[in-house]
Order: structure tokens, then C-alpha cells, then sequence
């Protein structure tokens, strides 16, 4: 995330209203720690910064339940790890501008990671996976103040699966 105050819609649809990118992040957690992904050194946005696993609303995710099915798909795709039926918990939304100027609008979930589930790496955009406490996150340097402030309001209990 670049900027609170964005500049100017530049995205519009054919009917001339503001068009976004509309991403979800999922922040998983087992034991006290978060599982958060390294983001990939060619990745637009935030390279080589922590994040929670995510991605963008595809058309194909149309539907009901767009949100919670993206989040599922978007773990599955950067961790391997299947959440059917796993509870995903609305956390927060936000508003930001890329590094590249699009304009986003980030929903994020949390959940428990399944005892079984043993995430990995599976993506390109995906450089690798940690699991941190919020003490860590917040020393962590690749880190970023969005992330460890998610963190901070996941951890305040105020977002409960």
C-alpha cells in the first residue's frame, strides 16, 4: 500500500464509474503465529515484502459468496493447503493505490489453519512462507506497517473465527 488518500479514479468502466481491483487476504493462524507469505521479487506490488496469502477476485469467482471463494482458491493456489470447510471470519476492508497506480480494494479474513494442513510455497507469486508471532512481525524489517497493523487488529481479538 502506497497511499491512504488516493489520486483520481483512472479506472473506469464503460459506463464512466470508478472501477477497482478488488483483493483478498486471508491471514491464517496455528499456535499463536500467523502463517504469512514472502512476496515474489517480481511481483508489481510490495516484492519481497510479508503479506497475508491472497490475491485478486477473478471473473470466473462471479457468484455467491465471492469473497470467502477466492480466499479458499487463493490459498489453495500460493499454499497448497485446501480450507473447504474451514470457518473464514471477515476481519477488515481497506482502500490503497499499488505501487503502479491501480487502485484496490483489500478485504481480509482470518482463519485457523487446519491441524493437518501442511502449507508450502506452490506459486510463483509466493517466494516463500513464514510463521511469526506479532512480536516477530513487528521486528520483522520486510514487514510492512499495513501488514503489521492487520496483525495487530487480528491479535486484539476484535476479528474471531
Amino acid at each position: 500500500m502506497t497511499s491512504t488518500q488516493p489520486p483520481a479514479i483512472a479506472c473506469t468502466t464503460r459506463a464512466g464509474r470508478p472501477a477497482f481491483v478488488v483483493n483478498i487476504e486471508v491471514f491464517l493462524e496455528r499456535d499463536g503465529r500467523w502463517l504469512l507469505i514472502r512476496r515474489g521479487a517480481r511481483e508489481a506490488h510490495a516484492p519481497g515484502t510479508l503479506a497475508g496469502v491472497g490475491g485478486k477476485v477473478e471473473a470466473g469467482d462471479a457468484g455467491a459468496d465471492v469473497f470467502e471463494r477466492t480466499a479458499r482458491r487463493e490459498v489453495a493456489e500460493e499454499t497448497g493447503v485446501d480450507l473447504t470447510g474451514a470457518a473464514l471470519t471477515y476481519a477488515r476492508s481497506s482502500y490503497f493505490v499499488t505501487d503502479d497506480g491501480d487502485p484496490v480494494l483489500n478485504v481480509v479474513f482470518r482463519g485457523r489453519l487446519p491441524a493437518a494442513a501442511e502449507p508450502a510455497a506452490a506459486s510463483e507469486e509466493v517466494a516463500g512462507l513464514v510463521w511469526l508471532t506479532l512480536a516477530e512481525a513487528e521486528a520483522h524489517p520486510n514487514c510492512p506497517p499495513w501488514v503489521r497493523e492487520t496483525l495487530r487488529h487480528l491479535a486484539s481479538g476484535q476479528a474471531r473465527p
